[in-house]
């Protein structure tokens, strides 16, 4: 057993994946069991891998989840940054460029909304809480829109690791949300074409959260869907400090 895990060990990203195929195949199996396929694999999958994150950060009081035990570090590297952002990158060979073209004049006001509101909501919530300060309230306004453009906004204002950390935290929430929820208001919202897939990453803008939650609900808009919200975020890092930033600095006087 020793040897096994040894050489689990040291290839630590090849048995990430192995790990990550069983959770898929056991999340399908559970969602027809259980739920005929109402409730889709994709999201009994994210149920479980926060599951496992949550067990794996009891049992060794680390911050990293499942990825702390030895034996599965190697999901910490499949699910950084670097693998994460060529996965989003890649969508974009999915996209036709003639449904693209249809997206128009609700596509940018999708991405316009969409990023205002996520601010708004972010800094009132972060005022209710007792963060007034404009760099504290455009940081997590920032998180609000995604964890990236909150800290993305926090380090170019100065703001304190405390709520940088903050920040992260409702734009983690966000996406999990948005990942479990949009196979249940997709066919109230019609959500089931490129177009409007386009419109729903332009407003909810967290990418992972709209790539998981449309994978959930038609793997065909998921291309559609994570273009616009990838868009939401580089604005998100561009307005987040200098326009959102300046709008709460003259509202807040400080």
């Amino acid at each position: 057993m020793d040897m096994i895990t040894d050489i689990l060990v040291k290839n630590g990203l090849v048995f990430a994946f192995v790990t990550v195929g069983v959770v898929m195949w056991l999340s399908y199996q559970l969602s027809d069991r259980l739920s005929a396929g109402r409730l889709h694999g994709s999201a009994v999958a994210i149920i479980i891998g926060l599951v496992l994150a949550w067990i794996g950060g009891i049992a060794t009081g680390g911050s990293r989840g499942l990825a702390d035990v030895p034996l599965f570090t190697g999901i910490g590297l499949m699910g950084g940054a670097m693998l994460r952002d060529l996965a989003i990158v890649s969508t974009a060979y999915g996209v036709d460029i003639r449904e693209i073209r249809k997206a128009g004049a609700a596509g940018i006001a999708a991405l316009a909304l969409g990023i205002v509101m996520s601010f708004v909501v972010g800094a009132l919530v972060a005022a209710a809480f007792g963060y007034t300060d404009a760099v504290s309230m455009a940081t997590i306004g920032g998180g609000a829109a995604t964890y990236i453009v909150g800290p993305v906004t926090g380090t170019a204002l100065g703001a304190s690791s405390e709520v940088i950390a903050l920040s992260v935290a409702a734009g983690l929430l966000k996406a999990v949300l948005v990942m479990i929820g949009t196979p249940f208001v997709a066919p109230l919202i019609g959500l089931n074409n490129p177009k409007s897939a386009m419109a729903y990453g332009g407003l909810m803008g967290t990418t992972s959260g709209v790539a998981g939650g449309l994978a959930a609900t038609d793997k065909r808009l998921v291309p559609y869907g994570a273009m616009t919200a990838t868009f939401y975020t580089g604005l998100g890092c561009l307005l987040g400090p200098s326009v959102m930033y300046l709008a709460l600095l003259a509202i807040t006087g400080g």
